[in-house]
């Protein structure tokens, strides 16, 4: 078997080009990203110094990094509360069934509400997580009813309301 998938990678032009690069992630390679994680700003002649590379060496690995597709795009980290979005919760969504039908339908009405940042299917007692965000608890508790309790693939909704954020390194 593992004959028959290197045989189909070997053909992918793109897969050889990935799995030679992944090859190469070496400690270079993984300073740089651990650099850009902190600071997708940095500049490439501080980010060389910083991993002991030439600029030029350091763009380079930079560019095939981007160009394989593990880094994927650079964020900014905004300031919610000066955005009017400084209420932060998570909530655990049950569903009344668990068909592809239902997970489909409530994958689409979140797709459409501009409060959930975030939304992860999981394993476990509940279906999905959402990351929320709106400007105060008043504003939540109308998503949290008007939006979600109306969905009629919602069977349990707990919330936790975040308190602050001692660490969030989310990339």
């Amino acid at each position: 078997m593992t004959l028959i998938v290197w045989f189909e990678i070997a053909n992918c032009l793109l897969c050889q080009e990935i799995v030679q690069f992944m090859t190469k992630l070496d400690q270079k390679n993984e300073r740089i990203l651990q650099e850009l994680s902190r600071d997708g700003r940095i500049s490439n002649l501080e980010l060389a110094d910083r991993v002991g590379l030439s600029p030029s060496a350091c763009l380079r690995r930079v560019q095939e990094m981007e160009r394989t597709g593990l880094i994927k795009g650079y964020r900014v980290v905004l300031d919610r509360t000066a955005l009017g979005t400084g209420f932060v919760a998570y909530i655990g969504v049950g569903l009344r069934d668990h068909t592809k039908a239902s997970q489909e339908a409530f994958e689409r009405a979140i797709s459409r509400a501009p409060e959930v940042r975030e939304c992860h299917n999981t394993t476990g007692t509940i279906e999905y997580l959402l990351r929320v965000e709106c400007a105060d608890l008043q504003s939540y508790k109308a998503f949290h009813t008007d939006m979600l309790g109306a969905l009629p693939q919602v069977n349990a909704l707990t919330s936790y309301v975040v308190m602050g954020s001692p660490k969030d390194e989310r990339a």
